[in-house]
């Protein structure tokens, strides 16, 4: 399962960010003109491990927003090509760059801000912190957010100990399906 996972990661992650360069670099140009400052930024979240690292994103609120979990962010910081860049998951397409970087999954447990300590914990006691984090999981595809820690955990658990190749493509294809009927 690792080297077929691997494999699927790497081929995945090239393949993608050749067919979406295009929409990220519209993405890229809609975001620099509708507000000031990088249209891509950095924000340190918990990889395997418990270890930090940058994770890449199309930035979708305005700038100077505190570093804060989507669901506890002012509700006027998501700027309007934000939301958009949200609802469809665009701003996402610079893990694939984190994923070529072996820092993450296409799929695995969605990565948390290292102020998330209650899910940290939830995750480090059910061995969710072994895995990769991932660009989606079992958790999105379900609807489930980082708002309720300890369901997160046990969902992202529940995926490590039913992961499979087949399972991962089902994920990939449910947050295709998901996000286009939104």
């Amino acid at each position: 399962m690792k080297a077929a996972k691997k494999i699927l990661d790497l081929a995945g992650a090239a393949l993608l960010s050749i067919v979406t360069l295009p929409v990220l670099l519209l993405a890229v140009l809609a975001v620099r003109l509708s507000s000031p400052g990088p249209a891509i930024f950095s924000q340190t979240r918990v990889g395997r491990g418990g270890v930090p690292f940058r994770c890449h994103k199309l930035r979708t609120m305005y700038q100077g927003t505190p570093s804060l979990p989507s669901h506890e962010a002012p509700a006027g910081a998501v700027t309007s090509v934000g939301r958009v860049l949200r609802k469809f998951k665009l701003d996402e397409l610079p893990q694939f760059w984190n994923v070529l970087q072996g820092e993450m999954s296409l799929v695995g447990p969605r990565p948390c801000l290292p102020t998330q300590t209650e899910l940290i914990e939830c995750r480090r006691r059910l061995g969710v912190l072994e895995a990769l984090p991932g660009i989606t999981g079992l958790a999105q595809i379900r609807g489930i957010d980082m708002s309720n820690p300890h369901l997160l955990a046990e969902t992202d658990a529940a995926y490590l100990r039913t992961a499979s190749l087949w399972l991962d493509l089902r994920i990939l294809f449910g947050t295709l399906y998901r996000n286009a009927g939104d």
